[in-house]
């Protein structure tokens, strides 16, 4: 059966604001020592420290922002310890993350300058849990005020003269658990708070974030909402944050402490992920609900500042690492929460996958023994829908039903899809879920002239195939022949597990 579908060119969307397609960088297991930063003195190609190799990939994905320190690291850190001379930081232990010793060689200049090095914006989560509000607001100050006050002062005596550009400010982070327990309205307390006293410097606009959710606690989400205006207001009555965050994982293992292999893994347990990779549409329409009652002009921003897979960590690595293995069902698991993100860009502003090296659902996977680089099946979804940054999204409508599979006691939809248009360009991205089935989509494209069109997939053999140092290109993509445009109708046929990009130029007077 072919599956019908219909995208009217003619008929915007709103904008994909380029932030959903961010990350995060966390002080745990080998994200920052030994991914991004390998110190000056390693014989690896870097540049005060930064990996080089790691910045060129992540810059090939236009990187549009970066979050750090935390995580649960951040409501632990103290920004003043990852300041001046490295050789005089104290070191501290790291609680969270497998109790071992940072030396903060890793901080502040060096964080901002690698996001110089990666052209993108710094995000940066503040500490709630441990620290003080004269603590958060001093390093605002710090980054971002220009001529004489004390931390501009301190920031020159440590080298750097001129203030940052730092918009991007986490008011803590998940104050319902590692961040310091708090209910909801202790920390909407909180927040207000903090926000009050980080200030904006200069023409430097602070985009203060609100620690939110976690997944459907939707009370959580009202009971900030109600510290921003009254309901049915069509105004929010303060400032003090200006979006709100929410974090969701896609878990399928039977427990926590059982959460399934992230390569030796069946059909069943596949189709298991895909079902909670689906729900993160139920968690952001969940969350935006709420926010429309007290803010129906949707000023107020949703930032999905933790997103991703979670399994267990590879056999004989050190469990507080969190490192694991991507495949293809990760890539796959990307490809859908891109589609429901685009699908919400008019309430979503930001999203961080977890993370990007070495934890998690990474985008790079660095080898300790060989130094070797590897692009994960994940990173190569971000890199083929790189075309959707800030790019007006477009409506996909079915005409026929889509396929889909009993999984437990629900249903699975197996074909997922997204459109959207920049300068003068089609980006269609198309997922197929099913492990043993190929699929095929007719798009009748209205309102507009496609010319030719290209198109690449990523698929392998097997869900369980991945990249590794012996064998680095075992999942990438590749051109595909399988997308035909013939008048206004794109066919495009999609093999088993895999994910498909198609692009077209939009002629001339047509669009744009």
């Amino acid at each position: 059966m072919t599956v019908e579908a219909v995208i009217n060119l003619d008929i915007d969307g709103p904008r994909i604001n380029r932030h959903v397609y961010g990350h995060f960088a966390e002080h745990l297991g080998r994200c920052i020592y030994g991914g991004f930063y390998v110190g000056e003195d390693s014989g690896i190609p870097h540049e005060g420290g930064i990996r080089l190799d790691v910045v060129e990939a992540l810059r090939a994905l236009d990187i549009p922002n970066l979050r750090w320190p935390g995580g649960c690291f951040a409501d632990e850190y103290h920004w003043q310890d990852g300041i001046g001379p490295r050789e005089q930081r104290p070191v501290m232990v790291n609680t969270h993350w497998g109790g071992v010793e940072e030396n903060n060689h890793f901080g502040t200049h060096e964080f901002m300058a690698l996001c110089e090095l990666l052209g993108a914006e710094p995000y940066i989560s503040g500490n709630v849990g441990s620290g003080t509000v004269r603590e958060m607001s001093e390093w605002v100050e710090y980054l971002t005020r220009d001529g004489d006050s004390p931390m501009a002062r301190l920031r020159k005596a440590n080298g750097r003269d001129e203030p940052w550009r730092v918009r991007f400010w986490g008011l803590g982070n998940e104050a319902w658990g590692c961040g310091g327990n708090m209910t909801a309205s202790q920390y909407a307390t909180e927040a207000r708070r903090y926000g009050t006293y980080c200030r904006d410097y200069g023409d430097n606009r602070l985009y203060k974030i609100a620690a939110g959710a976690n997944g459907t606690d939707y009370a959580w989400t009202e009971t900030l909402m109600k510290q921003l205006g009254h309901l049915g207001c069509r105004r929010v009555t303060t400032t003090a944050f200006h979006a709100l965050s929410v974090h969701h994982y896609t878990l399928t293992g039977p427990t926590w402490e059982d959460k399934g292999s992230a390569t030796a893994f069946d059909t069943d347990e596949h189709y298991r992920t895909m079902v909670a990779a689906a729900r993160i549409e139920e968690v952001l329409a969940g969350h935006a609900a709420v926010m429309d009652c007290y803010d129906p002009t949707r000023s107020v921003g949703l930032v999905l500042d933790e997103w991703g897979t979670w399994f267990d960590v590879e056999p004989g690595t050190n469990p507080g690492f969190l490192y694991q293995q991507n495949t293809l069902r990760d890539a796959l698991v990307a490809s859908v929460h891109f589609d429901v993100f685009h699908r919400h860009a008019d309430r979503l502003v930001m999203a961080n996958i977890a993370q990007t090296v070495n934890v998690l659902q990474a985008m790079i996977l660095t080898d300790p023994d060989s130094n070797a680089l590897v692009l994960t099946p994940t990173y190569h979804v971000f890199r083929m829908n790189r075309g959707h940054q800030d790019a007006t999204s477009l409506r996909v409508d079915l005409r026929t039903a889509p396929p889909s599979r009993p999984v437990g006691d629900t249903t699975l939809t197996t074909l997922s899809m997204s459109a959207s248009h920049k300068d003068g360009r089609l980006l269609v991205s198309l997922s197929n879920l099913d492990a043993s089935s190929a699929a095929d989509v007719e798009i009748d494209l209205r309102g507009g002239t496609v010319e030719a069109v290209d198109a690449l997939i990523l698929t392998s053999a097997a869900l369980q195939d991945h990249n590794t140092p012996g064998s680095p290109a075992a999942v990438e993509p590749r051109p595909h022949d399988g997308a035909v445009l013939t008048g206004g109708r794109l066919r495009v046929h999609l093999p088993p597990h895999s994910f498909v990009t198609v692009t077209g130029g939009l002629a001339t007077g047509s669009r744009d």
